[in-house]
């Protein structure tokens, strides 16, 4: 059984700075794809950033050039870098396998807010 607890999310100012962490639990941690996704509200959930086991990442294009996906294979923890952040980025920020099937992905951990507004 796979546990995610994601945290560091928070409410920020245009152009401010978040690090969310993500632990996961309960898997060969480092086998895996990992991905960052996010669900806006009212929208569907998306893959914002991905990393794979050997560390090549993939970005939304929203995001390129503003988030950094990283990973520590040794804490089984993987991290979103957020700067310049945008009021549009604003969601509930979760993580989990990436470049993945629905099917494949594990069950959701409860996810961290993220807001962005003056």
């Amino acid at each position: 059984q796979v546990r995610l607890v994601e945290s560091g999310g928070g409410l920020v100012q245009p152009g401010g700075s978040l690090r969310l962490s993500c632990s996961i639990s309960g898997s060969i941690f480092r086998n895996y794809a990992l991905g960052w996704y996010r669900q806006p509200p009212g929208k569907q959930r998306e893959l914002v950033a991905a990393i794979a086991s050997g560390g090549s990442t993939n970005y939304l294009d929203s995001v390129k050039g503003r988030f950094t996906i990283s990973r520590d294979n040794a804490k089984n923890t993987v991290y979103l870098q957020m700067n310049s952040l945008k009021p549009e980025d604003t969601a509930v920020y979760y993580c989990n396998r990436g470049w993945t099937t629905q099917r494949d992905l594990w069950s959701w951990g409860q996810g961290t807010q993220v807001t962005v507004s003056s």
